[in-house]
């Protein structure tokens, strides 16, 4: 530390100071989270009351399937037919991203426009939150059902991987007990969600499940990353960092897209119009995946590579490969969009 340049000393104060300023708003937004949590478990639960949540549902399902089905086909087919990079060929398809397309439209068409439409945005606005609280709940809940469509595709993962059945030992260490310890205090947190408990056992569950995770990616990190026998071994045959990078990534495109979508039913009264509108806006980012621009000049190809997002998988992520471009790409303009539908709101208090 005492060999460090004045340069590296500014570059790292001002490192701690982002960091700290980040911890503090992170608590302080958390925090109005928490005393709105009643709008995010109503809109949460709304999806579940929705025909078009299920019909999304089951035709991503459909469509994933049946892209499973023919990675599956070629896994197991004999000599030169096969692919060695199963998720490439399964999330660089077309007809995903056709379907792809449609799905953050029809999940943000209602957040907004349906509020104003029906005359209750005007009552919401009169409730005791600021305007960032509700945006936030709405897109928490949005992002969360997000989420639950991707959850079932997990069932696709040991044969995507070539993994065999787990094999459980008794290899008790210091982080082996760390792991287990964080495991169990996860799972009673997420236990407690389920009854209907007041604020302090809420606030007991919450800090178990953040207590639990953060003990047991700690544990887990050192326990895995240590040399020997381990609490839990999956032997995989293939690479698992494009599986790991592919669902970051489509957890983080989808953000991006979830986040359009619900400025766009911002501006709108009409469901379809929001739901048009957005999807006009998302094939901004995913017709390049459609356009192949590596057959044209290169002129065009890094610009058009910027913006689409099938060819960031199709070139990064599905291979295991972290570019922080599109990271920096969805991540902004998820939070500008977030940012202009708290603009939009605090507009119409003006109207």
């Amino acid at each position: 530390m005492n060999n460090l340049s004045s340069q590296e000393w500014i570059t790292l104060t001002l490192s701690a100071v982002v960091l700290a300023g980040a911890v503090v708003g992170a608590i302080w937004m958390s925090v109005g989270l928490f005393d709105a949590r009643s709008l995010i478990r109503r809109e949460f639960s709304a999806y579940f009351l929705s025909p078009i949540a299920y019909v999304v549902l089951f035709v991503f399902l459909c469509v994933t399937g049946k892209l499973f089905d023919e990675v599956l086909s070629l896994l197991t087919a004999d000599g030169p037919t096969g692919t060695e990079s199963p998720m490439q060929t399964m999330f660089t398809n077309q007809n995903f991203w056709m379907v792809f397309s449609l799905i953050p439209p029809l999940l943000t068409m209602r957040l907004f426009a349906e509020e104003r439409s029906s005359g209750t945005l005007e009552m919401l606005m009169t409730a005791p939150l600021r305007d960032w609280q509700m945006v936030l709940c709405k897109y928490l809940a949005c992002l969360g059902f997000y989420v639950v469509l991707w959850l079932p595709t997990l069932l696709y993962l040991p044969a995507l991987l070539g993994a065999h059945w787990p094999i459980v030992q008794s290899v008790w260490t210091p982080e082996s007990i760390v792991f287990a310890v964080g495991l169990g205090c996860l799972l009673l947190g997420l236990l407690l969600l389920l009854p209907r408990l007041g604020t302090i056992g809420r606030l007991l569950s919450l800090a178990l499940i953040v207590f639990g995770a953060a003990e047991a990616g700690l544990g887990g990190w050192r326990h895995y990353h240590a040399e020997g026998p381990h609490l839990i071994e999956i032997p995989i045959l293939l690479d698992p960092y494009p599986v790991l990078w592919t669902y970051a990534g489509m957890f983080l495109a989808g953000a991006m897209f979830l986040a359009i979508g619900m400025f766009v039913s911002s501006l709108s009264r009409s469901q379809m119009v929001a739901a048009i509108v957005a999807l006009a806006a998302g094939l901004l980012f995913i017709g390049g995946g459609f356009w192949h621009p590596e057959s044209t000049a290169a002129f065009w190809y890094d610009p058009v590579y910027f913006f689409s997002v099938p060819l960031h998988f199709q070139r990064t992520f599905t291979r295991g490969i972290v570019d922080t471009r599109p990271l920096i790409l969805y991540a902004s303009i998820t939070f500008f969009c977030l940012f202009m539908t708290v603009r939009s709101l605090e507009a119409r208090r003006w109207l």
